[in-house]
């Protein structure tokens, strides 16, 4: 796809005053263009010379750790470099990597750690991790920052402000995990300070308030929604009377939408991008609802959910099915959806997910559930394959056949593998790096993360790398 002169100097009028300057290099490694990100469309990257010059390459002619930078030429998180984790639940937002030849097994004492980083700040914000670089959020005294570190030596690379304090008595900082995309990386604190940053050097482009300038309210535990980036809109639930979910322009920060007819107040899970009959929506779940919002705005579909005290596990969808669950005793609800209408497929308290997550693989949903231990549940019925007690409560995340579980009590890594015939843990190994600065009310809640063969572990101010490819 070509694209005019006209229409590319439009472009960096518009990041002119933002764009950074940086080293390109090409797939050879032997040449160098010092430039500017302008943009990324069609599998096409556009770069400005200092000298105002514009190149328009292939975004495979340039190094794989650029192309990573760029997340791989898509317009969203979606299509980043296999491997890399762009974003809350991955590629795909589902929680299930792509990725083969990882261990099966690991040695007794775990597997090798490559090192631990003291850096983070505290707080239980998680992981994206793009182009040799892990994106993260810390609280650092009384601030909130938007971090990076270097993924080989786990030094931090920069650091970048983004807004006040979350105070909790369950722990200060931040919940939210970045997201990155075409060279930017956008992230959200505890009181709901949205910031864009250049992925590489962390130069702030733009922030937006979600209360001062979309009317929402922090609740309990502060702001943990993962923004979602699609194509040119960052997709934000402020809640609230001017509208619950909010679109921004991902270049600018401008707001493109707000669903002005829903105003129930946010509640802490994260958006899902969907394509249901040929469209592309958004799903969402608030305290007494589950909605569809069209990429324009429009509510699509919305039906009751039985939300109580927090609503925060990540929608599930597939086939025209989205599946929720929650904690507080309120278990999970499928519903089917068909054009405008929706209808309920089940509702019950076979997995009540506190909020360590739920993933679907091969039509069975893993998590879980504060009502029988780990989970293996019926994607399609709702019905119960079986449950264990496991190593307790806690999360989950998968890649290559295996879950890995950690336990929130006493960071207890298990390597489980995905069956529908029971709970078969193969490994486990205890998270050595602990802290001291933990709420006494908190436990280990930041997920854990599989990228490149390393796996990432957090507790507060500590993140520790292991290699799980060996």
């Amino acid at each position: 796809m070509k694209i005019t002169t006209t229409v590319l100097l439009s472009l960096c009028l518009t990041l002119a005053a933002s764009a950074e300057i940086r080293i390109w290099k090409d797939a050879s490694g032997a040449h160098e263009i010092k430039a500017e990100l302008v943009g990324v469309a069609g599998g096409k990257v556009t770069l400005k010379r200092e000298d105002g010059t514009l190149l328009n390459l292939a975004v495979t002619a340039l190094s794989k750790a650029d192309q990573a930078l760029l997340g791989g030429g898509s317009s969203s998180a979606g299509g980043a470099a296999p491997g890399d984790w762009p974003q809350w639940r991955g590629p795909e937002r589902d929680d299930v990597s792509k990725e083969t030849g990882l261990l099966k097994k690991w040695p007794a004492g775990g597997p090798k750690r490559l090192w631990v980083s003291e850096e983070a700040g505290l707080g239980y914000s998680g992981f994206a991790v793009v182009g040799g670089k892990l994106y993260t959020m810390g609280l650092y005294d009384a601030e909130e920052k938007l971090i990076c570190i270097d993924t080989t030596t786990g030094k931090k690379l920069w650091d970048t402000p983004v807004g006040p304090i979350l105070k909790n008595d369950w722990g200060d900082g931040p919940r939210a995990t970045p997201t990155v995309a075409n060279g930017m990386v956008y992230a959200t604190n505890g009181t709901g300070e949205v910031i864009c940053a250049d992925a590489a050097t962390g130069k702030e482009v733009w922030k937006k308030s979600l209360t001062k300038d979309l009317g929402g309210k922090v609740q309990g535990w502060g702001y943990t929604e993962s923004p979602l980036v699609d194509g040119d809109l960052v997709i934000v639930t402020p809640g609230g009377a001017q509208g619950a979910v909010a679109a921004l322009d991902a270049k600018t920060g401008k707001v493109a939408w707000q669903t002005s007819d829903v105003t129930e107040n946010a509640q802490y899970s994260s958006v899902i991008p969907i394509t249901q009959g040929g469209e592309r929506e958004y799903v969402q779940l608030l305290m007494n609802s589950i909605l569809g919002v069209s990429k324009t705005g429009k509510v699509l579909w919305k039906t009751e959910f039985p939300g109580k005290t927090a609503v925060i596990p990540t929608p599930i969808y597939s086939d025209g099915q989205v599946y929720v669950a929650a904690g507080y005793g309120v278990g999970c609800k499928s519903v089917k959806i068909e054009g405008g209408s929706v209808s309920e497929v089940y509702s019950n308290t076979n997995m009540v997910n506190h909020h360590g997550g739920v993933i679907l693989i091969d039509g069975l949903l893993y998590g879980h559930s504060d009502k029988g231990g780990w989970t293996c549940q019926d994607f399609k019925t709702g019905e119960i394959v079986w449950q264990d007690k496991g190593i307790g409560k806690g999360a989950v995340t998968s890649a290559d056949g295996m879950l890995y579980c950690q336990a929130e009590n006493d960071g207890t890594i298990a390597l489980v593998e995905v069956s529908k015939s029971g709970w078969k843990m193969v490994s486990s190994f205890k998270l050595e790096a602990t802290s001291s600065q933990r709420n006494p009310k908190g436990k280990i809640w930041t997920h854990p993360v599989i990228s490149n063969g390393k796996l990432y572990l957090r507790d507060q101010e500590f993140i520790s790398c292991y290699d799980v490819k060996g």
